[in-house]
């Protein structure tokens, strides 16, 4: 009997010290899970029950350029936080806010505007301000920088919502959502009164490998250069370069440019601001269009190149009269040199041998008519004439890029590539893949494969003919020969802008004129001409970029 009775003790001992044993290691588990594993979430908890939270960075994933350039959450802006009744009772802040502030309105406007705490972003390099009581000076991340670089293509957020709206925001909302999130938690006493200090926490970290930002194929040093012309200039509408071999969009600027910070103030706007003027509008050619033409021709019989045309003038068909850009006529004229010279009527008399049909058939084939996909959501297809509209004096407009015809730059842009490919389509694209935080590639945007679309013969006799335009056609003033010269194709575009009237600008081309690495379109709104407005600004654009590349 003492054996068992001493077993069961035993027993009982036993059970007594593993149980014991096992709570001991389940307590010391909690607390790892609290001190250590949930500390910062924890941490953010206790700071919100006794803080005023202030962001402190963006609340999504950074978009970077081709060469991981931060495009977003970029700007580092020194800022003040404080009460309103801070500033309103303290002369010499509110003296020195004034000085000091990058806000542009009325500062007692301001102030009535924000919540509780009042953020006041100072101008760079200001000293003379530090913690004190009632005031805290910390660092703000902007998610857009002053210059409001590439914000047609990066789009703007709903900020209340934290959801993006257009542009490159919108696209991969999902994506940039997982940005990490830093705030800064403003310690209060019993008064309200800040805390010396303050403290800095993370909502939410992200994992090095987790999907958070996306890579663009925009370089951003020709996006400045782009968009430092066109504002210099003043001129509205909408200019791409484009990476010749690969297909990549190294820039793409639409004039007049908007805030990314305050959208409400363009909503009732009649200029288009918020349209991104390269994908979202599309316009008629004008004589850019006789480059459809001529492909046409040459891939139908090379024997075009040695026919010649007179030009009276003018053309009539149907009692429909179409002037050419020279009114005296041109007299007897070849091909190359009706191109060169823009001749309305020798296109006229080129079209009505080829007919309606094999012109807009060749359209579709440079992608003219449709979406590009080249990864944002707002590009529109344009137009191009159909049924009825193919039929009798309609010829005439659809040989110069008139009546209903309707592309964007990016369309053209796309057409003057495959010329510059000899007739291979490689695909255009703005967006390189989806990123982690870092900016280490997790998946590339799908582009189509190469296909060809027209002849390589066709496409070396286009190219001499695009050069030929700017040796002794209507692109003569451009002056790039010491740099390798170029080729490319002017055209002037009758429109409506805003009920009225106007005259629209192009100019497409590629450089340098042999292996060319470029193609640049260049759109001008209310441009008299493509020789006058859009060639100058091309020119400006492929000098800068020769000067950072060499």
């Amino acid at each position: 009997m003492r054996r068992v009775r001493k077993n069961i003790i035993h027993d009982r001992i036993f059970k007594v010290l593993f149980a014991s044993s096992f709570l001991f290691i389940l307590l010391i588990g909690r607390l790892y899970w609290i001190q250590i594993r949930n500390h910062d979430s924890l941490k953010v908890q206790a700071l919100k029950q006794r803080s005023k939270e202030v962001d402190l960075y963006p609340n999504r994933g950074v978009i970077y350029d081709r060469n991981l350039i931060p495009l977003t959450n970029k700007d580092r802006i020194t800022t003040i936080f404080t009460f309103k009744d801070t500033i309103i009772n303290n002369k010499n802040l509110k003296n020195f806010i004034i000085n000091n502030s990058m806000i542009d309105e009325d500062l007692d406007d301001y102030i009535k505007s924000k919540g509780t705490i009042v953020d006041i972003p100072l101008k760079s390099n200001v000293e003379g301000i530090r913690n004190g009581r009632n005031i805290f000076v910390g660092d703000r991340i902007r998610r857009y920088g002053d210059g409001n670089t590439l914000s047609h293509v990066i789009g703007y957020i709903n900020k209340s919502e934290n959801r993006g709206e257009a542009g490159i925001e919108k696209v991969y909302d999902d994506i940039l959502k997982n940005g990490e999130n830093q705030s800064l938690y403003i310690e209060l006493d019993e008064k309200k009164n800040i805390i010396y200090g303050g403290e800095y926490a993370a909502d939410r970290k992200v994992d090095s490998m987790e999907p958070s930002g996306v890579k663009l194929t925009i370089d951003y040093h020709i996006q400045k250069i782009v968009e430092d012309i066109l504002d210099s200039g003043e001129k509205n509408g909408a200019v791409i370069v484009a990476d010749v071999e690969s297909g990549d969009i190294v820039a793409m600027a639409s004039r007049p440019n908007f805030n990314q910070e305050d959208i409400d103030e363009y909503l009732n706007r009649e200029d288009m601001v918020l349209y991104n003027k390269a994908i979202q509008v599309a316009y008629p050619p004008g004589s850019l269009f006789k480059t459809v033409v001529l492909l046409t021709a040459l891939e139908e019989d090379l024997s075009y190149v040695d026919k010649t045309f007179y030009c009276k003038g003018y053309e009539e068909i149907n009692n429909v009269v179409i002037k050419c850009n020279n009114i005296g006529g041109h007299g007897y004229i070849t091909l190359k040199e009706a191109f060169a010279k823009s001749c309305n009527s020798a296109f006229i008399q080129l079209g009505q041998k080829l007919g309606s049909t094999k012109i807009i058939d060749m359209s579709k084939r440079l992608g003219l008519g449709e979406k590009i996909n080249i990864g944002l959501i707002e590009e529109i297809p344009g137009n191009l004439p159909s049924g009825k509209e193919l039929q009798g004096p309609s010829i005439g407009n659809i040989s110069i890029g008139q009546g209903s015809i309707e592309t964007t730059p990016l369309q053209i842009t796309n057409m003057m590539m495959i010329i510059a490919n000899k007739g291979i389509d490689k695909g255009m694209s703005i967006v390189d893949g989806i990123t982690t935080k870092d900016g280490h590639m997790i998946k590339s945007f799908n582009r189509g494969e190469e296909e060809r679309i027209v002849s390589e013969r066709s496409c070396e006799i286009l190219q001499d003919y695009l050069q030929e335009v700017v040796s002794n056609g209507t692109a003569r003033s451009l002056n790039l020969m010491e740099i390798g010269g170029a080729g490319g194709k002017t055209g002037s575009a009758q429109a409506v802008l805003n009920r009225k009237e106007t005259i629209h600008g192009w100019f497409s081309g590629f450089y340098p004129a042999k292996d060319p690495k470029y193609v640049v379109t260049v759109f001008v709104e209310e441009g008299a001409s493509g020789s006058k407005t859009a060639v100058p600004i091309f020119e400006k654009i492929i000098k800068e970029i020769y000067r950072i590349n060499r």
